[in-house]
C-alpha cells in the first residue's frame, strides 16, 4: 500500500462484506489476447434491462460490421449491432444467457470472413454538440452497463430535472473473484478511461466531484489511471479490498459516506455511477462513432490450457471461446458466466457472449467441487454480519420458506443485491440467495397480478355505478309520471265534484269522452274492423311461420312460441267475427257511459278503427303535435329549474318529433296513391293496409303457382340480393357511427350472404336441367320470399305431423345440444376476455343445460 499514490479523497468503511479467495492472478499472467471470428454468431435482442430491441433486418440480408440489426424500443432500451460482416442466417428462438436457461428471439449471423465495416462518423469536439445529440449517439450505439445488469447508459446520463448531480463515480472496483477484465482495461487504456470520464462529466453538467474508485488489489491499474488523471479534475481513490465493494450502493457509501434510500436510485441523492468498460465504450461511440460490438472478457478456470483476458466480438458462442483456450470437457465441473459469487451456471456452451459477459469461468472439479448438502439453520447470525446492505438474511430466509411476501417486503428484500455473502459464510450451507431470488420474482409477479386485478375491479365498479345511475334515472322518471297521473286524477275528481266538467272547458279527457258519446259505430263498421283484425292476425301468423322456418336452430324454440301465440290470436279473431255474425256484437253499439273512462277509451279506439287510413294519420299527427307542445313546455320548465330530468325530457321531445316526421311522410306517400273513386263504387282508399297486403299476397301466390322451380329460385335470389344490399348499408352505417350493434348486424349480413350463395348454387344446378322460360314480369321480391318461406314452413309442419313423439324429442335434443355448445363457446370466450356479460352467458348456458336434461329424461321415459 505504501507504493500506491496518495488518496485524493476520504474513503469510508463498508459494513459487512467477506473476503473470499480472489484467484485473480491466474488470468493476469498473459497479455490481452483476441478471439478469432466464429462460423456463426448469435445476437439476443435483449442484452439489457428494459424493452427488447426491435429486429430491423431480414433473413438473407447482408450486413456490415457496426451496422444496426435491432433498433431500441422505447426510452429504456438499447440497439444491437453486427460485430462483423456477413449474412443474416435466421431470426429464431435460441437459448439465452440467463439463470433460468430460457429461450428468446435471436438474430443469427453467418460471417463471410471479410470483416467489412460501416463508415463511422467521428466527432472532433463533443463540447460543441448539444446534449441531446450526444445522448442519441450513445443510445443508438447500444451502450449498456458492462459490469452489472446492463442498464442503458443513455438513461443514467439523462437524470430528471429535479435531480441535481454533484458527484460522478467511475467504478473500477471489480471485486468478484477470478474476474480481471476491468483490471486489464485500466492497465491498457487508462487515458481513454480518463477521457471518457471527462465526457460523462460534460454530459452531467460538470459535477463538483468526479472520482474513479479502484480496490487496492490492483496496484498496476491504480498507478496507470492515477498518471493519466494528472492535471485533470478527475480524482482517483483506492480502498481496502472487500467483497462486494463493487456494488453500486456499496461503492457510493465507500467513496461518499452516503447511503442510497431504499427503493430509490443514486441520482435521487445527486450521484451517477458508471463502469470503466461502459465509460470507454461511450467515448468510442461519441468520439469515433463506433457502436458497442466487442468487449474484454476474462476466460479462466483450471479446465482450460490457457487462462487470460481476451477481446471478443459480441455474439461469439462461448464454445468457440473455450475451444481457442484448450477446453477440457471431461475435467470441467460446470460452466459459469460471471464470477463464482454472482454468476450463474450455463445449460450448455452454445450461449453467445453478450454486453454483460465479463467472465467465462470453467473450473475443474477439484477447483470448484459440488456444494455440500444444506443443513438446518443454527441461527448463528453470521449472515447478518456479512450482509453489506444491513439486511436480516435469517428472517428473510424464514419468510421466504413460508412464502410470506408481505413480511419479506417489510424486511426490504428488494434491497438485496444478491451478492452471495450470506451464503458464503453460512455454516449450514443454505443457498440463501436462491431463496431471495425466487421470492423477489414472486413479489414482482404478485405486483403485476394486483395491478391487473385493480384494473378489473375499477371496470366492475364503474359498470355498477353506471347501472345504478341508470336505475335511479328510470325510477325518477317513473315517480314523475306517477305524480303527474295522481295530480291529473285529483283535478278530474275535483271538477266532477264541482260539476265543472263541461266538455272543452278545462279538461281535455272529459271533452274527448263527450265527443265519443256523440258518435255511434254502425254494425258495418264493426264488422269491417273485425275483418281487418282477422286479416292482420293471419298476416302476423304467416310472418311468424316464415321467420321460424328461416331461423337458426338455437332460435327455433323462441320463434315457435311466437307462432303459437299468433295462431291463438287468429282463432280469437275468427271467433269474434263469428259471434258478430250471430248478432252477439250488439252490445258494442251501446251508448258510452260518460262516467266510465275505460268505456270512453274503448269508444275512442273503436272510432279510430273506423277511420280511413289518411284520416287516421291526420288524427295521429294532430295528437302527436299536442303531446309535443306539452313535452316542450315541460322541458323548458325543467331547464329553468335545473332539474335532473332534463335529459329524459329532451329524449322524449326528440322521440315525438321523429314520430311526427314519420307520420307526415307516411301521409304524403298515402295521399297520391289513393285517388278518389267514382261515387257509384266503394272507395278503395278505405281498404286498410292489412287487407291490401292480403290481396297482394293472394295475387302473388296465384302467380307463383304457375312458376317453375327455376323461376322461384330466381325470384328468391333477387330478393336475397336486395336484402343483402340493405343489410350491408346498415352494417356500414353502424361501423361509421361506432354503434354497439355492429356484431349483430355483421352476423345477420353473413347469414344472408350464406343463404344467397346457397340459392345461387341451387339455381346453377337447376338451370341446365330445364330450358329458361320466357321472362315474365317478376312479382315483388319481398312477397315471393315470404310465400316461399310459408311453403317451406307448411312442408316442415306436414313432415312434423307424421313424426312420433319420440322423433320430435330427438330433434329437440339435437337442437338443444347445438345451442348449448354455442352458449358454452360464448361463455369460454367471455371468461377469457374478462367480459362484463360473463354472468349472463353462464345463466343462459345453465338454462339450456337444464332444458337438455329434461328433454333427455322425457326421452328415456318415452322409450
Amino acid at each position: 500500500m505504501s507504493q500506491l499514490p496518495q488518496n485524493q479523497i476520504k474513503v469510508w468503511n463498508l459494513p459487512g462484506g467477506v473476503h473470499p479467495p480472489e484467484n485473480k492472478e491466474q488470468s493476469m499472467q498473459l497479455p490481452l489476447g483476441e478471439v478469432s471470428l466464429p462460423s456463426e454468431m448469435v445476437f439476443p435482442v435483449n442484452q439489457h434491462i428494459g424493452a427488447p430491441a426491435v429486429v430491423c433486418v431480414e433473413v438473407g440480408q447482408r450486413v456490415l460490421a457496426g451496422e444496426m440489426i435491432a433498433s431500441p424500443k422505447g426510452p429504456v432500451s438499447a440497439a444491437i449491432h453486427a460485430s462483423t460482416s456477413g449474412t443474416i442466417k435466421a431470426i429464431e428462438e435460441r437459448t439465452l444467457p440467463h439463470p433460468s436457461g430460457m429461450s428468446g428471439p435471436c438474430i443469427v449471423l453467418e460471417p463471410d470472413g471479410k470483416d467489412e465495416w460501416i463508415e463511422f462518423t467521428p466527432c472532433d469536439d463533443y463540447t460543441q454538440q448539444e446534449k441531446t445529440e450526444l445522448l442519441d449517439k450513445i443510445r443508438n450505439a447500444g451502450i449498456a452497463g458492462m459490469g452489472g445488469a446492463g442498464f442503458p447508459a443513455a438513461i443514467k446520463l439523462n437524470p430528471r430535472a429535479t435531480d441535481t448531480i454533484d458527484t460522478l463515480i467511475i467504478n473500477g472496483t471489480e471485486c468478484e473473484p477470478y474476474i480481471t477484465a476491468d483490471d486489464m482495461l485500466m492497465q491498457t487504456r487508462a487515458e481513454d478511461i480518463v477521457a471518457g470520464t471527462k465526457l460523462l462529466a460534460h454530459l452531467l453538467g460538470n459535477p463538483e466531484n468526479v472520482i474513479i474508485g479502484i480496490e487496492d488489489n490492483k496496484p498496476d491499474a491504480i498507478r496507470a489511471v492515477y498518471e493519466a488523471a494528472q492535471g485533470t479534475s478527475v480524482q482517483v481513490a483506492h480502498f481496502p479490498t472487500k467483497y462486494p465493494s463493487g456494488g453500486e450502493k456499496q461503492l457510493i457509501q465507500i467513496l461518499t459516506g452516503k447511503e442510497v434510500p431504499s427503493g430509490q436510485l443514486p441520482a435521487s441523492i445527486g450521484i451517477v455511477l458508471q463502469n470503466v468498460g461502459s465509460t470507454v465504450a461511450i467515448l468510442e461511440a461519441v468520439r469515433d462513432g463506433k457502436p458497442l460490438v466487442e468487449r474484454i472478457t476474462t476466460v479462466v478456470g483450471e479446465s482450460l490450457e490457457t487462462q487470460r483476458n481476451v477481446t471478443v466480438r459480441l455474439g461469439t458462442p462461448i464454445s468457440h471461446v473455450l475451444n481457442e483456450h484448450g477446453f477440457n470437457q471431461q475435467q470441467v465441473a460446470r460452466l459459469i458466466m460471471g464470477g463464482p459469487m454472482m454468476g450463474f451456471a450455463l445449460e450448455g456452451d452454445d450461449i453467445p457472449v453478450v454486453k454483460t459477459t465479463n467472465c467465462v469461468l470453467a473450473p475443474s472439479r477439484d477447483e470448484m467441487p459440488d456444494a455440500p448438502p444444506s443443513l438446518a439453520c443454527i441461527r448463528c447470525g453470521m449472515c447478518a454480519e456479512a450482509c453489506p446492505a444491513s439486511l436480516l438474511p435469517q428472517q428473510m430466509y424464514w419468510y421466504a420458506q413460508a412464502q410470506d411476501l408481505d413480511r419479506l417486503e417489510a424486511h426490504n428484500i428488494m434491497d438485496c443485491i444478491e451478492c452471495g455473502a450470506c451464503s458464503f459464510v453460512c455454516p449450514s450451507n443454505i443457498p440463501l440467495v436462491q431463496y431471495y431470488r425466487a421470492s423477489k420474482g414472486a413479489i414482482r409477479q404478485a405486483a403485476i397480478d394486483k395491478e391487473k386485478s385493480d384494473r378489473s375491479r375499477q371496470r366492475f365498479e364503474f359498470r355498477q355505478e353506471r347501472i345504478a345511475k341508470a336505475e335511479a334515472e328510470k325510477e325518477a322518471k317513473r315517480l314523475a309520471r306517477k305524480k303527474a297521473a295522481e295530480e291529473a286524477k285529483k283535478k278530474l275528481d275535483a271538477e266532477k265534484a264541482s260539476g265543472a266538467a263541461a266538455p272543452g272547458a278545462s279538461d281535455v279527457v272529459a271533452a274527448a269522452v263527450a265527443s265519443v258519446q256523440n258518435k255511434d259505430v254502425s254494425p258495418e263498421e264493426q264488422k269491417a274492423k273485425l275483418e281487418r283484425a282477422l286479416a292482420s292476425a293471419q298476416s302476423r301468423l304467416e310472418k311468424a311461420k316464415t321467420r321460424w322456418e328461416e331461423a337458426e336452430d338455437d332460435r327455433k324454440d323462441q320463434l315457435e312460441a311466437r307462432v303459437k301465440q299468433a295462431e291463438v290470436k287468429v282463432k280469437d279473431a275468427e271467433a269474434k267475427l263469428a259471434d258478430f255474425d250471430k248478432g252477439s256484437s250488439a252490445e258494442t253499439t251501446a251508448a258510452v257511459d260518460p262516467n266510465d273512462p275505460v268505456a270512453a277509451a274503448i269508444a275512442r279506439a273503436q272510432a279510430k278503427m273506423s277511420m280511413a287510413p289518411d284520416e287516421k294519420l291526420k288524427s295521429s299527427i294532430e295528437s302527436l303535435q299536442k303531446r309535443l307542445d306539452k313535452a316542450q313546455e315541460k322541458l323548458e320548465a325543467a331547464k329553468a329549474e335545473g332539474a335532473d330530468t332534463v335529459d329524459a325530457l329532451q329524449a322524449g321531445v326528440d322521440k315525438l318529433q321523429g314520430k311526427i316526421a314519420d307520420a307526415e311522410k307516411e301521409l304524403a306517400e298515402l295521399t297520391p296513391s289513393t285517388p278518389p273513386a267514382p261515387a257509384s263504387e266503394p272507395a278503395p282508399q278505405e281498404m286498410d293496409a292489412a287487407s291490401a297486403a292480403i290481396e297482394r299476397a293472394k295475387a302473388k301466390a296465384a302467380a307463383q303457382a304457375s312458376m317453375s322451380p327455376e323461376e322461384k329460385l330466381r325470384d328468391q335470389v333477387a330478393s336475397l340480393e336486395k336484402r343483402v344490399a340493405k343489410a350491408e348499408e346498415k352494417l356500414n352505417a353502424a361501423k361509421a357511427e361506432g354503434s354497439d350493434t355492429v356484431d349483430a348486424l355483421q352476423t345477420g349480413f353473413d347469414k344472408l350472404q350464406a343463404k344467397l350463395e346457397n340459392s345461387k348454387a341451387e339455381l346453377a344446378k337447376l338451370a341446365p336441367a330445364e330450358p329458361e322460360p320466357t321472362p315474365e314480369p317478376a312479382p315483388a321480391p319481398e312477397m315471393d320470399a315470404a310465400t316461399a318461406a310459408i311453403e317451406k314452413a307448411k312442408a316442415k309442419a306436414a313432415a312434423q305431423a307424421n313424426m312420433s313423439d319420440e322423433e320430435k324429442l330427438r330433434d329437440q335434443i339435437e337442437s338443444l345440444e347445438k345451442r348449448l355448445k354455442k352458449a358454452q363457446d360464448r361463455l369460454t370466450k367471455a371468461e377469457a376476455e374478462g367480459d362484463d356479460n360473463v354472468d349472463a352467458f353462464r345463466t343462459g348456458a345453465e338454462k339450456l343445460e337444464t332444458k337438455l336434461t329434461e328433454a333427455k329424461e322425457k326421452l328415456r321415459t318415452l322409450s
